[in-house]
């Protein structure tokens, strides 16, 4: 099982170049491109295409956006380059299988890129980030952003519970929650801070996303992703522009667990890769089919306290990145703990987000026909 983790950028990497070589022998149009990035030319988003005879179907795969995220999307796209693409039917059905769209992020373990900008939250469609969004985050300030060098760990978690449980008593956790998660635009240095302009790995991936709305008649995006949702079952988190009911897919995928942007418990965010591209749709292309979906690998669970302990993770780390620290013991705790956050060494969840993995690919891609009848 931990053969399917790699445990640098670079080892991912190459993996996923020598990977894309080996599907030549059924996709004869297998390439592989790359855009290496302005900031740091040793790191690239890296993709591979498989193009079929006709373009009506596309499957995309992508991962890393938030960097960290991309080791666990190795080894999905590991799986799905062994076990699913040789079962697809290449007349009609194409591949786009993307290796860390956040490259920087995932060769320095953290969510974020190089500027601090969460691309989960800059993939604004007018491009007009505006600091007025997430009211509530500036109630948070002092407890997600303490301006302060970290030192020890347990007097700083100690105050972070204080902070949290001073808020608590005065708004409802549902505030504190999306105040958390929705996005900010106005504090560069601060926690889920969306950019004030468009990132060059945004702006990339807008492109790549236009390109194969031209080219192709219908597009099934998975976009992986780990950190929110019950600890053993990865879950489907649609977008809000997604029209299908959860309970509809659910039995349509032969899938658990499904998530819908119009519920209450959905984490409602803004500046999201699904949401764009169902919004590039509906304003370009609206004769095409799109079903856009992330696949959420949960690591801490889903209950109040593992949402609190999420936002100290958050805290611990990005404080001590942002201010530093002189303590060798808080700097190994705090990166152990956000390295779990979204890359548990536990064999049993390895084990059962690989499952669920492979039951996903399974329900999406035989609902949509796209299996070849020839075994």
């Amino acid at each position: 099982m931990d053969t399917l983790f790699p445990d640098s950028y670079e080892t991912s990497r190459a993996r996923f170049i020598r990977d894309v070589e080996l599907l030549r022998p059924k996709w004869h149009s297998s390439r592989l491109e790359s855009y290496p990035l302005k900031t740091d030319p040793s790191l690239s988003i890296d993709y591979a295409w498989a193009e079929p005879r006709k373009k009506e179907n596309l499957i995309i795969i992508s991962t890393g956006l938030h960097g960290i995220e991309g080791y666990v999307g190795s080894g999905i796209l590991k799986i799905f380059m062994d076990e699913f693409a040789p079962r697809l039917n290449i007349e009609n059905t194409g591949i786009l299988l993307v290796h860390a769209i956040n490259p920087w992020g995932m060769k320095n373990h953290r969510r974020v890129n190089e500027n601090n900008v969460d691309l989960n939250r800059n993939f604004v469609w007018d491009e007009n980030f505006d600091p007025k969004l997430n009211p509530d985050y500036e109630q948070l300030i002092p407890i997600l952003n303490p301006p302060r060098p970290l030192s020890n760990v347990f007097l700083n978690s100690m105050a972070y519970y204080l902070r949290f449980i001073s808020l608590y008593l005065r708004i409802e956790f549902s505030k504190i929650r999306l105040g958390m998660i929705f996005g900010q635009y106005r504090h560069p240095q601060g926690a889920s801070f969306g950019g004030q302009t468009t990132q060059e790995s945004t702006q990339f991936m807008r492109g790549l996303l236009q390109k194969t709305l031209e080219e192709y008649e219908q597009v099934i995006h998975l976009d992986l992703h780990t950190g929110y949702g019950p600890r053993y079952q990865m879950s489907f988190y649609n977008s809000t522009r997604e029209p299908a009911l959860a309970s509809e897919l659910m039995k349509r995928f032969n899938y658990p667990l499904i998530v819908s942007g119009t519920t209450s418990n959905f984490y409602t965010t803004t500046g999201d890769i699904g949401d764009y591209f169902y919004q590039l749709r509906d304003e370009k292309y609206p004769a095409k089919k799109l079903f856009s979906t992330c696949f959420e690998f949960g690591t801490f669970g889903d209950s109040i306290l593992a949402q609190i302990r999420i936002g100290r993770a958050f805290m611990m780390e990005n404080r001590m990145f942002q201010f530093g620290t002189k303590s060798e013991a808080a700097r190994r705790a705090v990166k152990n703990e956000y390295e779990e956050m979204y890359f548990p060494v536990e064999t049993k969840w390895r084990e059962k987000a690989m499952q669920d993995c492979r039951q996903a690919f399974e329900g999406i891609f035989s609902a949509y026909g796209i299996f070849s009848a020839v075994k």
